[in-house]
């Protein structure tokens, strides 16, 4: 059971959909969704803030956002929803959309077939070896940028905003796939490059990973009607954004999440 919220906390969390089954919400860079044994000593979790929005009643994560990854997050509000939900995005019938900020050019459109080790969920078994699964991405470049500043020994720097739709949930797919085709993601300390963090981290007084989860469209687990919940990134992310010139942004459609 998550602990309550602390009674001085404002809740990080922004309601993004509600109705009797589901409830989507909008969850910021560095809240941990729910408690894990990799950060035993956090005390505040996404779960705990949703619960606050649900009026006190339990709700049930139906999918996870890694603790660096800001964007939408869905719970259902009751156990068969859940469930139901659950089945659908192991059998790939919810369609998810990021958007991220990379390292580079990468081609306008693509898939990334690579498959991808399991992580294990507790690190004193980072030593077992784990089963390699299946993972498959696509991608689509929305806008590009040229900054005049050396970073790794090239007179200039380039970088992309990316659409990411992930067609598997591996563990860190996205961030591991966009390492595994030579695009990083700025602000990513597991699988990006050091100099190109620092930059940014520097440039815009904080670091944070330039990714976020701006779209998810199902078929309503109770309904049974097509739905399609959007949330727009949050200013840290947006700020970095301010790297890009306001036209590229403006043609690359920020509101796109289809």
């Amino acid at each position: 059971m998550p602990a309550p919220c602390p009674a001085h906390a404002v809740n990080p969390l922004t309601e993004v959909y509600r109705d009797q089954w589901l409830l989507a919400v909008h969850k910021p860079a560095g809240l941990l969704v729910h408690r894990s044994p990799i950060d035993r000593h956090e005390t505040e979790f996404a779960l705990q803030y949703a619960r606050a929005l649900n009026g006190g009643e339990h709700v049930y994560p139906v999918h996870r956002l890694d603790r660096p990854t800001s964007g939408l997050l869905v719970f259902a509000r009751d156990p068969g929803t859940a469930s139901i939900l659950g089945k659908a995005l192991m059998a790939g019938e919810v369609r998810k959309t990021y958007l991220a900020m990379v390292r580079g050019w990468p081609q306008e459109e693509g898939v990334i077939d690579h498959p991808l080790r399991e992580h294990p969920t507790d690190r004193r078994c980072k030593d077992e070896p784990q089963p390699i699964r299946e993972a498959l991405t696509h991608y689509h470049r929305l806008a590009t940028t040229e900054i005049p500043v050396e970073i790794e020994g090239y007179p200039v720097s380039r970088y992309s905003l990316v659409a990411l739709h992930p067609a598997t949930g591996r563990k860190h797919q996205l961030r591991r796939h966009m390492q595994h085709i030579s695009h990083p993601i700025i602000g990513d300390t597991n699988y990006g490059r050091t100099k190109h963090n620092h930059y940014f981290a520097q440039r815009f007084g904080q670091g944070r990973l330039m990714l976020t989860a701006t779209a998810m469209a199902f078929t309503h687990p109770v309904t049974g009607k097509a739905l399609e919940l959007r949330t727009k990134p949050e200013v840290s992310f947006m700020r970095v954004l301010s790297a890009f010139d306001d036209a590229d942004l403006a043609s690359a459609k920020l509101d796109f999440v289809l």
